[in-house]
């Protein structure tokens, strides 16, 4: 892994990784899973685990939480909302 100081992280190979997800997830696999790599968070779609995969700093991982607690994207809408 490498991660420079422009927040690029760079991974080679994701595959022995362990994935978690929200214990308050449904049990219909619409869920984000993530794993922790180091100083990074990879997270990926539970419904498409062989997918794309993000791959961020945990400070950056950690500020997109607490702009999510405290709602700031409340009210953007869904991805595939008409």
């Amino acid at each position: 892994m490498i991660i420079d100081e422009e927040r690029t992280v760079l991974v080679d190979d994701l595959s022995g990784l362990r994935w978690r997800k929200s214990s308050r997830s449904s049990m219909q696999g619409n869920c984000v899973e993530v794993a922790f790599i180091g100083s990074a968070v990879a997270a990926r779609d539970s419904k498409a685990p062989e997918g794309g995969k993000l791959v961020v700093r945990q400070a950056a991982w950690a500020s997109f939480l607490h702009a999510l607690r405290n709602g700031r994207f409340d009210g953007c809408g869904a991805v595939g909302d008409a």
